[in-house]
């Protein structure tokens, strides 16, 4: 029986990939106190634009199980096996919702085949682990084939990024607020990174340049002790420091990147001028 492949909207999957792999995606919705929108809907530089301007950190929303519910059951009944990939169950009950919606199926249509994967992080880390499913799946191979190297993949991807400043993170709770202080005060920019499904410090150094080059020495070390297969440079809203980075990359790791932006709700609780990099190591 064929497969397909289903996640979230903060995987941030480039549009004409997503199509091409016929990949469903449930969005999460962002939220002013004047307005909503699904992520998907919402044009991303009216967003950031209004942030900036307003100085309004809006707010985020998983979908509903119903939501998924509706993908699921709609896969299944054109005959397909589903595999349902989602963001850290530590950022967001997206996961659960899967759970929930999953359990919904299978009790209203007998020998439904459907699994749900935490996949522990987000935005294109995820994105490569979704990508990894789904490619599988577009060769032909059964949900219980596509599942071992899926779940490989989760235990590969990387994701290490420096923020603008702290102000979103803590306000919203990702990271604590003596941390907070400090960067503001002395000029520290935390490298922060997602491990085991939720965002930590990394390391701490003095300047965007010294975080930069430490997330550089990164990849280094991993691409001659493991070897590294695809690379992206994430930025929020302004891409500068990003597009100087992938070519730095390609310059000392002989790699080509992908400079790829994230979307509205993982960017709301980072802030714009962020800037990162997300991988998959080969062993």
């Amino acid at each position: 029986m064929k497969a397909k492949i289903v996640t979230d909207s903060t995987a941030y999957l480039d549009p004409a990939e997503r199509e091409a792999l016929d990949l469903s995606v449930v969005p999460l919705s962002v939220h002013f106190p004047d307005e909503s929108a699904l992520e998907t809907d919402i044009d991303a530089d009216y967003f950031y634009n209004r942030i900036e301007r307003e100085g309004i950190i809006p707010t985020s929303s998983q979908p509903s199980p119903g939501q998924i519910y509706a993908v699921f059951a709609g896969l299944v009944r054109q005959g397909y096996e589903v595999l349902g990939i989602f963001i850290s169950s530590a950022m967001s009950g997206t996961y659960e919702s899967a759970i929930k919606a999953s359990e919904m199926v299978k009790e209203e249509i007998p020998g439904a085949k459907i699994e749900v994967l935490d996949s522990r992080t987000n935005c294109m880390a995820l994105g490569l682990i979704v990508l990894e499913a789904a490619r599988a799946a577009a060769a032909g191979l059964s949900l219980e084939e596509i599942m071992p190297g899926t779940e490989k993949m989760i235990k590969r991807v990387r994701f290490y990024f420096v923020p603008a400043n702290l102000e979103y993170l803590k306000k919203g709770g990702r990271i604590g607020g003596a941390s907070a202080l400090i960067g503001s005060v002395l000029n520290i920019k935390p490298v922060l990174w997602v491990e085991e499904g939720t965002t930590q410090v990394f390391k701490k150094v003095r300047g965007l340049s010294n975080a930069l080059e430490t997330i550089l020495r990164v990849l280094e070390d991993e691409k001659q002790k493991v070897g590294i297969g695809e690379i992206i440079v994430h930025y929020i809203h302004h891409d500068e420091k990003a597009v100087e980075l992938a070519r730095t990359i390609h310059e000392r790791l002989e790699i080509k990147a992908r400079v790829m932006p994230i979307g509205p709700v993982i960017g709301l609780h980072v802030g714009p001028g962020a800037v990162g990099i997300v991988f998959n190591t080969i062993e």
